[in-house]
């Protein structure tokens, strides 16, 4: 089997990095099967969201949305947003639609995802 890397861009690095270091080991901990379920599986059971031929996929983990997408190395962690910020983003955006499909229809939630350091979510 050939080697599976998580890649934090310097966004979701900062982000994992502002957390206690407890809520930190149980985020990574919780990647532990995603390298078997990104090589082998379509993604199905995991958010999608696409825009202009980007595709970023969403794993939930507790209180958290981690975005990703697909490497030729693993997978690329583009934010780790909290559910409450994630839902303070809905509100604010006033998107009465599921999470996925606001996101996805949202130029806001993309100038999130692609620009470094630009915090719009607010957690609580």
């Amino acid at each position: 089997m050939r080697p599976f890397q998580i890649i934090f861009n310097p966004t979701s690095a900062s982000e994992l990095a502002k957390m206690p270091k407890e809520l930190q080991l149980s985020i990574l901990g919780e990647f532990r099967g995603l390298p078997q379920e990104v090589m082998s599986t379509d993604l199905e059971h995991f958010g999608k969201l696409e825009r202009a031929g980007k595709i970023l996929h969403r794993f939930r983990l507790g209180d958290y949305r981690v975005y990703f997408e697909r490497h030729e190395l693993g997978v690329v962690v583009h934010r780790i947003l909290s559910r409450n910020s994630l839902k303070d983003f809905l509100f604010r955006s006033s998107l009465p639609v599921g999470e996925d499909e606001a996101l996805q229809d949202n130029p806001k939630f993309w100038d999130l995802i692609e620009a470094p350091g630009k915090e719009n979510a607010r957690s609580n």
